[in-house]
């Protein structure tokens, strides 16, 4: 992965500042159980997870390319697994070991097409077969501030940079069916978000499952 798809001195930065709000939509939850296994990959400093525990989930690993967010995490939430990625998006994990896998506003924080399928791909790995993942994301936001900052130097539409000097991505949805070619997409909802940085977003969840049988 590119400096540009991690990004990590920005994000052990952001660790003690950024407050992150992508809603956890229980009810694709429930078929898998709540002992189920589920890896918050990009799970910053444990917000969902602790959501997850408070509704009864008891399986739970969190883990982020930011060993600031990670440290941050572990010490909201010293009782929980979190691990910091030393090789992202390669993650520790074997295959097939986990029931479902929870991505919320992690696309956003990759821009490059190749990271993002490499992201995929290695959540396809960890999946088991018949498993869930759980995307929350933002899709490209039609109002004039928005469209001003989209640019094709980053080498893809809906790149740009903040403020504050991250380069985030907002997509299409024809881009996420691209990437989710390998799943098969159970459910979608549309929701709005408050960005990191305190805008009101247009948001996307998508439900999507590991095939059974390739």
């Amino acid at each position: 992965m590119s400096d540009l798809d991690s990004q990590v001195p920005y994000w052990d930065a952001a660790a003690a500042t950024k407050t992150f709000t992508h809603p956890l939509h229980l009810p694709w939850l429930d078929e898998i159980g709540r002992h189920a296994a589920i890896l918050d990959y990009g799970c910053g400093y444990g917000r969902t997870m602790e959501e997850l525990e408070q509704h009864g989930f008891d399986n739970l690993t969190g883990t982020d390319t930011s060993p600031g967010m990670i440290q941050r995490a572990r010490h909201l939430h010293p009782t929980m697994r979190f691990a910091a990625l030393d090789a992202p998006p390669i993650s520790p994990y074997p295959d097939a070991g986990f029931d479902a896998v929870l991505l919320f506003a992690v696309l956003t924080c990759v821009p490059s097409d190749e990271a993002q399928h490499r992201l995929i791909a290695e959540l396809n790995r960890i999946l088991k077969p018949g498993g869930i993942l759980c995307i929350s994301d933002l899709l490209l936001q039609d109002d004039e501030r928005n469209r001003s900052r989209y640019a094709d130097r980053y080498g893809s539409h809906g790149v740009f940079e903040t403020g504050d000097g991250a380069v985030c991505r907002h997509h299409s949805r024809e881009w996420l069916s691209t990437l989710l070619t390998r799943f098969e997409t159970v459910d979608t909802r549309t929701i709005t978000v408050a960005t990191m940085n305190g805008h009101e977003s247009m948001g996307i969840q998508i439900l999507a499952r590991k095939p059974t049988a390739t």
